[in-house]
C-alpha cells in the first residue's frame, strides 16, 4: 500500500492524494489505485474492496 501527496496537484487543485495497494493478501493481479481530495477519501473507496474478498478490515 502507498499514500502519496502530490505537491502540483494541490497547489492546482486537484485531487492531491493518490492510494495504490496491489499484490497479497488478495491476488497477484489487484491493482487498486484512487485519486481523491484527502486520505479519508481514498479509503472510502478503498475498504469495500478487500471486504468483498472477506479480509475483515477493522472500522
Amino acid at each position: 500500500m502507498l499514500f502519496k501527496a502530490d505537491a502540483e496537484r494541490m497547489r492546482d487543485g486537484a485531487k492531491p492524494w493518490t492510494f495504490v495497494a496491489s499484490g497479497a493478501p488478495f491476488r497477484d493481479d489487484l491493482l487498486v489505485r484512487t485519486d481523491a481530495v484527502s486520505v479519508e477519501a481514498c479509503l472510502e473507496v478503498w475498504l469495500p474492496q478487500p471486504r468483498e474478498f472477506g479480509l475483515v478490515i477493522p472500522d
